[in-house]
């Protein structure tokens, strides 16, 4: 058991237990990734994605959360991980990290990316590394 679960959080992809109020308020004034995303666009990001939240076990407020765009079968993108600045500093970014990382792995995903600034370290503890040949990634960026 991590010491995110023994501290009173769990982790859920129960989409019914999403707070799409406050994801939005995170990502879109604290993230640096989304700042100034629209509700409508976070909405039908989440519709479309595969879903983890971090909830307070005893009391169900939503400290966490990230998405995972993926067909389930041989990749992944994990995005919009975000951890309130009230509950950092427990390992929850850590947990969400490997609960990805443990939900797709019996479906063999063989590939899960991410993209990061500023968080390596956090995710190198769930075994995420750099790229072995970044010269053979491309991106095609519209804006």
């Amino acid at each position: 058991m991590t010491d995110a679960i023994k501290q009173g959080y769990d982790i859920s992809t129960d989409p019914s237990r999403l707070d799409p109020a406050r994801i939005h308020h995170w990502l879109s004034t604290d993230a640096y990734w989304a700042l100034g995303r629209s509700r409508a666009e976070q909405d039908a990001a989440i519709a479309a994605s595969l879903n983890f939240g971090v909830y307070e076990r005893n009391s169900g407020t939503q400290v966490g959360y990230a998405r995972v765009v993926t067909d389930h079968v041989t990749f992944a993108w994990l995005c919009d991980v975000y951890v309130d600045p009230v509950a950092r500093g427990r390992g929850l970014g850590v947990r969400l990290a490997e609960a990805v990382r443990d939900h797709l792995a019996p479906a063999g995903v063989r590939r899960i990316l991410l993209s990061t600034g500023d968080a390596h370290e956090v995710y190198a503890k769930a075994g995420f590394r750099g790229l072995e040949k970044p010269g053979q990634w491309m991106a095609l960026t519209n804006g």
